[in-house]
């Protein structure tokens, strides 16, 4: 696993987008699995001033809220149609995201991991990490889901969230979230955290214990991890 300490978010979000412009020139057909919330925003600003040509990549993003239509404003599709999608010339095919509007959660879920199969996987996963740990919305239990399914959110992820909008009882209680094994299969994660609040999961990262209770451990098992963090985010390594 290899550590990034950047000074600040300023520096986190232009060394991460500049990870993400890497692949797809490298790769200009390549597949990358997309986060959202506060952390990536910053590199999505750096990545749509870059002029890439985004025209053969194809983007899965890590999960959607449920239920949710895409067109709510605190819908995760609206989220990436503004800080990215509408940025830059993706085609509207090769993007993916779970359809939070679904009939049936559990076969979205199952065509979702197909679509990724079928695609050959991923080849650079972009991470956030909550505060307790969790990654997508794959939140700390006793075991964790390898596919993508519908999950509950815990008390403190919809208390983190609640500050995107006008009060926490507006958060969505479920969401649909890519699994463990589709983001482990990725041939490169990147892992994006900045704030004294991300430091105690950051700390249980890099530390190399394996504990489903903060299901981001599980990348220290990755062969091709890295994670940029700012110092307050680092502080207590």
């Amino acid at each position: 696993m290899r550590l990034i300490i950047c000074e600040n978010y300023n520096e986190i979000s232009k060394k991460s987008a500049e990870i993400v412009a890497a692949q797809i020139l490298l790769k200009p057909n390549c597949t990358l699995g997309l986060a959202t919330g506060s952390s990536p925003v910053g590199m999505y600003e750096n990545l749509t001033a870059m002029n890439l040509d985004f025209s053969e990549v194809t983007t899965f993003n890590l999960d959607e809220y449920y239920p949710i239509n895409k067109k709510n404003d605190q819908s995760y599709y609206y989220f990436m149609n503004q800080h990215l999608y509408s940025k830059v010339n993706l085609s509207p095919e090769k993007i993916h995201i779970p359809n939070g509007s679904a009939a049936d959660p559990q076969e979205e879920c199952l065509a979702y991991d197909k679509a990724i199969e079928e695609n050959g996987g991923i080849d650079l996963q972009v991470l956030g990490i909550g505060q307790n740990g969790h990654i997508g919305f794959n939140e700390p239990a006793e075991t964790l889901l390898a596919g993508t399914h519908i999950t509950k959110l815990t008390q403190n992820t919809i208390e983190a969230n609640s500050r995107f909008f006008k009060k926490i009882e507006d958060v969505p209680t479920q969401a649909l979230t890519m699994g463990i094994a589709p983001i482990m299969k990725a041939k490169t994660i990147l892992l994006i955290a900045n704030g004294k609040s991300k430091a105690p999961a950051i700390k249980a990262l890099m530390h190399g214990i394996i504990d489903p209770k903060i299901p981001a451990t599980l990348l220290s098992c990755h062969p091709n991890t890295i994670v940029i963090v700012d110092k307050e985010a680092a502080s207590l390594l």
